[in-house]
């Protein structure tokens, strides 16, 4: 990244890191949802915006995450940062088996991306019967006290919470664009570019294609671990609809597919229209359902028709930084 992108970084990651130092719970529970979905949509990101593999099933890892680490400290007090490693090994390789059914029969395009959504799907329908982990009444993780931080079961204040999910998001910005430099990020660009034209130039897309969606569903168990822990709850009816993976989804698409700022922007912009709609609905007395839905569509309709391309590629251009 050039200069003026580095102090932008280096402004951004100032001001996150005294926030929690003169900001209230309320604000704190809000930035610490934007950043969830900011490290959720880079996790999305290189899978789309880099390889080109369009999902709508992200939600399959973001549950099976959840459920792996949040089931084995209710049944066995076993802490989640052991269990994290378990719901990265489910999820890689259920991403890696669902990767390697598709590619291998030839599977793509919007094809690839029903067979993303009916995994996801039927995998919630399982675990609504799957009584072990409380079926569709929900599993409901040991309470602690919040004023009392204990790191190693993540249990704590919401500052506590909210560093944590900082750590995770400038982790998932770093290795994205590390990413995104080296020979994989360059091969996913040639599938996502051209696939056809890719293989004709000898490099192996099933292999590469394998591997972002790899990296992409064990970066997403993660994100499935914290809002476990983070939320205390997990309802298959939640976690596994697809209306969890079109929110992953929309922060990229909208802050800039492919791009690194681009997830950040798009998830600072959606969080701020969420919660300004919810003051808005409160004020109003308006307790229309699904208009947080019709609000996003509205948004995204807008960013589609003015700025094809996201938000982020455009202010890039204004404020002269790497894309």
């Amino acid at each position: 990244m050039n200069r003026r992108a580095n102090r932008l970084l280096a402004a951004l990651g100032a001001v996150l890191l005294v926030l929690p130092a003169v900001a209230d719970n309320y604000l704190l529970s809000i930035v610490t949802l934007f950043l969830f979905f900011a490290y959720a949509g880079q996790a999305w990101n290189i899978m789309m915006g880099f390889a080109g593999q369009l999902s709508l099933g992200h939600s399959l890892y973001l549950g099976v995450g959840g459920y792996a680490a949040g089931a084995l400290y209710f049944h066995f007090g076993i802490g989640p940062w052991a269990g994290l490693w378990l719901a990265i090994m489910i999820c890689a390789l259920s991403g890696a088996a669902i990767g390697a059914l598709a590619f291998r029969y030839g599977v793509s395009g919007v094809y690839f991306t029903l067979l993303t959504i009916a995994f996801a799907e039927f995998t919630r329908v399982g675990f609504d019967h799957f009584a072990w982990v409380g079926g569709s009444g929900g599993m409901f993780l040991k309470v602690a006290e919040r004023d009392q931080i204990d790191l190693l079961n993540l249990r704590g204040t919401p500052a506590m919470f909210y560093y944590v999910i900082l750590g995770l998001a400038a982790a998932a910005f770093a290795l994205s664009g590390w990413l995104l430099r080296s020979r994989a990020g360059y091969y996913w660009q040639a599938i996502r570019e051209n696939e056809d034209a890719a293989q004709a130039l000898g490099i192996n897309t099933f292999h590469w294609k394998i591997l972002a969606i790899t990296i992409s569903s064990a970066m997403t168990a993660i994100a499935g671990v914290f809002s476990a822990f983070y939320y205390g709850n997990l309802f298959p009816e939640q976690i596994f609809n697809m209306s969890r993976s079109i929110e992953i989804m929309l922060g990229p698409i909208i802050g800039g597919i492919g791009t690194l700022f681009g997830p950040i922007l798009g998830a600072a912009l959606l969080t701020l229209v969420a919660e300004s709609t919810t003051e808005v609905v409160a004020a109003l007395g308006w307790e229309t359902p699904g208009i947080k839905q019709l609000i996003y569509g509205i948004v995204l309709f807008v960013v589609i028709v003015l700025l094809p391309h996201g938000v982020w590629p455009a202010l890039a251009r204004k404020l002269k930084v790497t894309k």
